[in-house]
């Protein structure tokens, strides 16, 4: 089988694309591509409606099955293609969207998907979000991408079980913003401000060291997308904790011009003073090596979404055995427990699809209850500096789960269904259909 995949996002375009609408889809890829080749030809196609028809002719003369998998919002997937195609979506929220606006029809996805005939998406909640627009037996996959081998190898045992992470160092290619080395006061002081936020401290033109040790949290997040909650996540860890000199919260940023989200967090931080807790902002580039070093200095692994396609952060730490400070709604649903997790607990509230310009209330997303976040921070704590046997179970627990969950094995044995159903064939559909939808303005995120 010759297996034809996109994304928008590529390696020589990632840097630029940090943060932007469905940038993440770039990760989503390189993590299937090892297991796609256990199962085929891969072959990267750069424009789809160009090349996967030229593709698709050849295999066809050859006798050669060929797939196409579009990594991308179904709104963004071209259609009317001759290859079969299968678009491998994240989704966050309790209902597809269902209009059309912009005079697009793929904005309903269900126009998209009933054309496909089938779908991979990363989690049962959207999976079952599909079936129940689409019917029970519309064919869709839950495959999260598969992260666990790729981490595994940092899960680390003692001889009494998995061991408390010690001290380590890592470097940074960037800015570090420490709250132990700046004035925080600074950055709620309205004399000072240009365009409205107080000036940030400069990069450093060489390599940051940046100590870790304690009891270290860490989360890694897109600082202007809101689903991410970042506020929540500060307040209830300072609250929380704001007398342990030892607990640290580090946020690994990714966006290609975090400013204005670090000048919020910092005035944040200015009101919550004062306090003994470390805060830690991280903008720059980290090293597999020195990633791994982070993954590794961390003691628990944190996500205070308001909803997820996956989470492919949260995944990647608790596979190398870094129990979560999380909800479990949404994509969390699936590997998120009492025995691997703090879990916080969460409720609906009306939200709009983060790709529709008109912002119309169509969907629910899950708020989070304030003070279950703050004892989530809280109890994990005290486990971690009081209950080691506790910790070691909970450690091995997140290890295990994700090994059922996203393990290169789960993933072909999944894969292998969805890729061997019959071929659909599209009804004709108007030639502005075929083209690629132009980038979304709002975040389509994983």
């Amino acid at each position: 089988m010759i297996i034809l995949i996109h994304s928008e996002t590529t390696e020589s375009t990632l840097h630029g694309n940090l943060g932007r609408a469905e940038y993440s889809y770039y990760f989503v890829v390189k993590a299937f591509r090892p297991v796609l080749t256990r199962l085929g030809i891969v072959v990267p196609v750069r424009d789809p409606v160009r090349d996967v028809t030229a593709i698709h002719a050849n295999a066809a003369q050859h006798g050669e099955e060929c797939v196409f998998l579009s990594f991308a919002a179904p709104h963004n997937t071209p259609l009317g293609l001759s290859c079969q195609t299968i678009p491998v979506f994240a989704w966050e929220f309790d209902t597809l969207p269902n209009e059309v606006w912009d005079d697009d029809p793929r904005n309903d996805w269900g126009y998209v998907l009933r054309r496909t005939g089938r779908a991979i998406t990363h989690s049962g909640f959207a999976a079952d979000t599909t079936r129940a627009a689409l019917g029970r037996d519309f064919p869709i996959a839950s495959i999260p991408a598969p992260v666990w081998d790729a981490h595994a190898g940092l899960f680390r045992t003692s001889g009494n079980g998995p061991a408390l992470p010690a001290g380590l160092t890592v470097q940074v290619a960037g800015r570090v913003i420490d709250t132990r080395a700046i004035d925080l006061s600074l950055y709620n002081s309205p004399e000072r401000r240009v365009n409205g936020w107080a000036p940030l401290p400069p990069a450093s033109e060489g390599a940051m060291r940046l100590r870790l040790d304690g009891v270290i949290y860490t989360t890694v997040l897109n600082p202007h997308d809101g689903r991410k909650n970042w506020i929540d996540m500060l307040d209830a860890f300072v609250w929380g904790l704001r007398n342990q000199a030892d607990a640290t919260l580090i946020l690994k940023l990714t966006h290609s011009e975090p400013d204005g989200a670090i000048s919020r967090m910092l005035e944040r931080l200015s009101k919550l003073t004062p306090f003994l807790c470390r805060v830690v902002l991280i903008d720059g580039y980290l090293s597999d090596d020195d990633y791994a070093r982070l993954m590794s200095a961390t003691t628990f692994a944190v996500n205070t979404s308001h909803g997820e396609g996956q989470c492919l952060p949260l995944m990647e730490f608790m596979s190398a055995g870094k129990p979560a400070v999380t909800p479990d709604h949404t994509a969390m649903a699936d590997y998120a427990t009492t025995e691997n997790a703090f879990l916080v607990a969460s409720s609906p509230e009306p939200a709009f699809w983060p790709h529709d310009p008109r912002n119309i209330y169509r969907t629910l997303r899950r708020r989070l209850v304030f003070e279950s976040l703050m004892k989530a921070f809280t109890d994990s704590y005290a486990v971690a500096r009081r209950d080691p046997l506790r910790y070691a179970a909970m450690s091995e627990a997140a290890h295990e789960t994700m090994r059922a969950h996203c393990s290169e094995a789960e993933t072909i044995r999944r894969l292998r269904p969805i890729l061997s159903l019959s071929p659909v064939r599209e009804v004709a559909l108007r030639p502005e259909v075929l083209r690629p939808a132009p980038p979304a303005s709002g975040l389509v995120g994983l």
